[in-house]
């Protein structure tokens, strides 16, 4: 027989120390985009570090939910109490012990989901580092091209001409597609969508996000028009539980619904798609459960021929994650590039999580596990402010 070019799995992986640690940092007076759900403020994050018996350090990214010391104080008591001395490799029951011990009762629902998200991460992190693979290769997929879009906390409510002056910095940059935010109000909202179809033409992909901003009435009214300008999707247009806005809006138009940022586990994402409510299925390796559920959440996804273009979070742990991600499933669709103004959890934080290539798609990383190293001084100069992240 063969020797395995794998090292064996011994006690030295097993979980040693977690610790989740918030970060923050606010906004420079400019960078302050004003959106569907308010103007942001500052930018919140917690940082999941998981250590095993012989030495390995892995890193994830729980979402902040915006309530970062108490995310993180779960991590730090309960969670951590449930998974140590298991071993870091076992993600899957890692993953069952948290959610039958804490999840499935009395378990803080989606908080639970967004910190057992960055202790999942990280396990994928240590998993890579472990028998020397890049996260895309560990999870079965290629080193492939990601078309990537101009999204995260950017290209706010403002004027047209301003909003298609700074859409157009990104198209140069080598953008094919743009994300706008809708959620101001109907009128201001389709000029804008107006503005950048004359600017740009249809060479250019638009997609939008209301950030749960919309009444009903609000989507019947912006929709028609939306499809009228050729829009990809409408992200978010009303809450994530609000499932039956959701089925009535999908008979304004043909332009598709996106939602799943907000949605937590399979269990959410099931009657999502199960109730053909949306046509554009979005989770976030940070929030809806970790990389483990988020490919159980692409699979059913793709039983069901639907695309899964995840949203991104905030540091370049989970940009990075995410392309790894996309780079190993069958459904694939955009990555959500992160051009927001000075955002020090894509810029200092991490290493560069990906390049853009001129053709405006990414790659993943080809070094071990997740790819990007985690600058703890960063962390330690940046403690993190309570309160809410907009206003």
């Amino acid at each position: 027989m063969l020797d395995s070019p794998f090292p064996k799995f011994d006690a030295g992986l097993k979980i040693a120390e977690v610790t989740a640690i918030p970060t923050s940092f606010a906004l420079p007076k400019g960078s302050n985009v004003r959106l569907g759900i308010g103007r942001a403020v500052k930018r919140d994050a917690i940082v999941v570090r998981v250590r095993t018996q012989g030495g390995l350090v892995g890193y994830g990214e729980s979402h902040a939910g915006r309530a970062p010391g108490a995310v993180a104080a779960l991590i730090n008591t309960t969670l951590r109490a449930l998974v140590l001395g298991m071993d870091a490799t076992d993600v899957v029951g890692v993953w069952h012990r948290i959610y039958s011990m804490q999840l499935a009762s009395h378990g803080m629902g989606a908080g639970c989901s967004l910190a057992m998200s960055g202790l999942d991460m990280a396990l994928w992190d240590i998993r890579g580092k472990a028998v020397g693979w890049p996260l895309y290769k560990l999870l079965g997929g290629a080193q492939r091209s990601i078309p990537a879009y101009a999204g995260g906390v950017s290209l706010g409510f403002q004027d047209p001409k301003d909003l298609v002056a700074e859409a157009r910095v990104h198209l140069d940059a080598g953008y094919k597609a743009v994300k706008l935010r809708l959620g101001d109000n109907v009128r201001d909202d389709i000029r804008r969508v107006e503005a950048a179809r004359d600017a740009f033409g249809d060479e250019v992909e638009i997609l939008t996000d209301a950030n749960t901003g919309y009444t009903v009435d609000d989507a019947r009214r912006v929709m028609p028009a939306l499809e009228d300008l050729e829009v990809r999707w409408l992200e978010e247009p009303f809450p994530a539980h609000d499932y039956r806005s959701y089925a009535t809006a999908r008979s304004f138009s043909t332009t598709p619904l996106a939602a799943g940022e907000n949605h937590f586990t399979r269990f959410e994402f099931s009657r999502l798609i199960e109730e053909e409510s949306v046509d554009v299925i979005q989770p976030d390796l940070s929030k809806s459960g970790g990389i483990t559920e988020c490919l159980r959440i692409a699979a059913m996804a793709s039983a069901h021929k639907l695309p899964v273009h995840p949203h991104s979070s905030m540091t370049g742990i989970n940009m990075a994650a995410t392309i790894h991600f996309l780079a190993a499933i069958d459904n694939a669709g955009y990555f959500e590039g992160d051009v927001s103004r000075a955002n020090l959890f894509r810029d200092e934080l991490t290493s560069r999580p990906y390049e853009l290539a001129k053709d405006g798609t990414v790659r993943p990383l080809e070094t071990p596990g997740i790819g990007v190293e985690v600058d703890e001084k960063f962390l330690h100069a940046h403690p993190v402010i309570e309160g809410p992240g907009y206003v």
